[in-house]
């Protein structure tokens, strides 16, 4: 069971937040895996904190290939926008799109993922 790890989880997770012993869990259980995408959103953060280790060790976990179907994506958004999610952004489709291609389960805090779940039956975990 791969689980494609949202940045929400990454944040709450540095933070020791409520999140943090799941994550752990699957850490220990090597069930995590991330994208382009969330490192972008991750990494420049921890650059700018100096936390080389932790950037590292995220490098170190697999990295499930994007694959971005553009009309895919704007089929998703007009879903999203027919449905009334008007705040699903285009990141969050990516990472939807991403974890559905590679059959993962989601991991997240953002709610726009429990709405892609009810939209496009994203798999979530937890």
């Amino acid at each position: 069971m791969d689980v494609l790890v949202d940045t929400s989880i990454w944040i709450d997770y540095f933070k020791a937040g409520d999140s943090s012993n799941d994550l752990d869990y699957l850490i220990d259980e090597n069930f995590i895996v991330t994208n382009d995408i969330i490192l972008a959103e991750l990494i420049p953060y921890l650059k700018i904190k100096r936390q080389t280790k932790v950037i590292k060790l995220l490098h170190e976990v697999n990295k499930i290939p994007l694959s971005i179907n553009w009309e895919e994506i704007i089929e998703y958004q007009v879903k999203c926008l027919k449905t009334g999610a008007n705040g699903v952004g285009i990141p969050d489709l990516i990472i939807a799109q991403n974890a559905m291609q590679n059959s993962c389960k989601v991991y997240s805090l953002d709610k726009h993922f429990r709405l892609l779940n009810q939209l496009l039956e994203v798999k979530l975990y937890g």
